[in-house]
């Protein structure tokens, strides 16, 4: 359980297929820290540490996370938004965060608001995979506030800091983003059915 506030970001220095899984090895701030087994959100998707060197640490992608995800499109030298797992004896600044990405969303549309920045994001139509204004999305596994909420498409409106701190500020018209929507809006909406 994460929280999608991103703790730092880390660089891609290796990526590697071993049959239908891929291997990548990431530099951060956090490697050192972390340790093998841990659960750690790499923009957005929980990944299990497999190993770690010094500041770099590796995690291994299956089939299931690699169709789910923006991961198939990741290179060496891309930036990672990184969150470790939430400590229950702490604030919950985002939203609750599974880590498991339900779908990926193109950006469409980025307008520069003169302070901070509007993006407006298009997914495929789930009927669980619903929007509401000022409700929660996970964007790269960023908790972020929706700002505008339409079928299939949403818009979320970002401050300079989160800019500067995620990879968010490399996002363009056509980037692939990965998406969790509101774990308690996906259990309402199950329940009405």
């Amino acid at each position: 359980m994460f929280t999608g506030i991103v703790e730092c970001m880390g660089k891609i220095v290796k990526i590697e297929n071993d049959r239908t899984n891929i291997n990548i090895e990431i530099k951060s701030p956090i490697s050192n820290l972390l340790k093998v087994d841990q659960s750690v959100s790499h923009n957005g998707i929980c990944l299990t540490v497999t190993k770690v060197e010094g500041d770099i640490h590796r995690i291994t992608a299956i089939d299931e996370t690699i169709s789910k995800t923006n991961l198939k499109f990741w290179k060496k030298g891309d930036e990672v938004n990184l969150e470790r797992s939430l400590l229950f004896n702490s604030r919950i600044d985002g939203h609750l965060v599974q880590g498991h990405v339900d779908t990926t969303g193109k950006c469409e549309k980025v307008t520069d608001k003169n302070g901070s920045k509007k993006f407006v994001i298009n997914y495929f139509q789930n009927e669980l995979f619903r929007t509401i204004e000022k409700g929660s999305i996970a964007v790269n596994g960023i908790s972020l506030t929706v700002v505008e909420s339409k079928i299939n498409q949403f818009a979320v409106e970002i401050i300079p800091y989160t800019l500067n701190n995620t990879n968010l500020k490399a996002i363009e018209p056509g980037s692939i983003l990965n998406l969790e929507f509101d774990i308690i809006g996906k259990w309402v909406k199950e329940w009405m059915k």
